[in-house]
């Protein structure tokens, strides 16, 4: 488990192999999406383990925050919900292609999206302002995140396929779930928590996408695909366009190079 805060973490560790005693080992790993130096030390540490890996979820996620900059000085959302997803895929794709090598089994990699992407900057992504203070808008940002985050997982798609590589990458909305990250919207954050009991997803039923996307047979050989319950599902144009996802590839390998 790649987690930011490994004292909170231990207690979910408990709980799942409480749960699952078959699963005999689960290790706790510290990993900050926000910071690039976290997230290069939690990928050596990984590979000095030597553990083969199939699966990768790209699931951390802030959302709407008032404007702040990362430790690499990156507007925070951009920089934590693609760019350290960005730079930690970048760290694990060798393994990943070794182990699909090795085993013959097909790697998947799941970027977690959202239904607010449609509510991005109307370019998409603000290449030249990212860090613009003056023009930021935290649903606009957010949008722009995780709009990121569906280019990624079709550019990464793209070079798969002109690779040969036996790995799939999708990107999926989860639902509207009860979570804390409305945190900075006070009223928002109490309507979301009372009345959103009766029409949003819990916890559980919020994964059930990302583990469809990440487990399941039916998506054997799918890629590029963007998911919402558990079937494929059409997102914006700006989702869709391969010109952008080959733009914003380049600019993210300058941000982390």
């Amino acid at each position: 488990m790649a987690v930011r805060n490994l004292a909170a973490a231990q207690a979910v560790r408990d709980a799942i192999l409480a749960d699952a005693p078959a699963a005999t080992t689960l290790d706790l790993m510290e990993l900050d999406l926000s910071s690039m130096d976290s997230v290069r030390a939690f990928a050596s540490d990984f590979a000095a383990k030597g553990l083969p890996l199939n699966i990768l979820i790209n699931n951390a996620g802030v959302m709407a925050t008032p404007f702040s900059l990362s430790k690499d000085g990156i507007e925070l959302q951009f920089a934590t919900n693609h760019v350290g997803h960005f730079l930690l895929t970048h760290l694990l794709l060798e393994k990943m292609k070794k182990t699909s090598r090795e085993s013959n089994v097909e790697g998947r990699i799941v970027n977690v999206s959202s239904e607010g992407h449609r509510f991005a900057y109307r370019e998409g992504i603000r290449f030249a302002k990212i860090n613009d203070e003056s023009e930021y808008n935290t649903i606009g940002a957010y949008g722009q995140s995780k709009l990121a985050n569906i280019l990624h997982a079709n550019e990464l798609t793209r070079r798969f396929k002109d690779e040969g590589v036996n790995i799939t990458a999708n990107s999926l909305h989860p639902g509207s779930i009860i979570t804390n990250l409305l945190r900075h919207h006070s009223i928002l954050d109490v309507l979301h928590r009372t009345l959103g009991k009766l029409v949003l997803k819990n916890a559980q039923q919020g994964a059930a996408t990302t583990c469809y996307a990440a487990l399941h047979p039916q998506v054997k050989g799918v890629s590029g695909k963007y998911f919402c319950d558990s079937n494929v599902y059409e997102a914006s144009e700006k989702g869709k366009d391969m010109e952008l996802a080959k733009r914003l590839w380049e600019y993210s390998i300058e941000l982390i190079t």
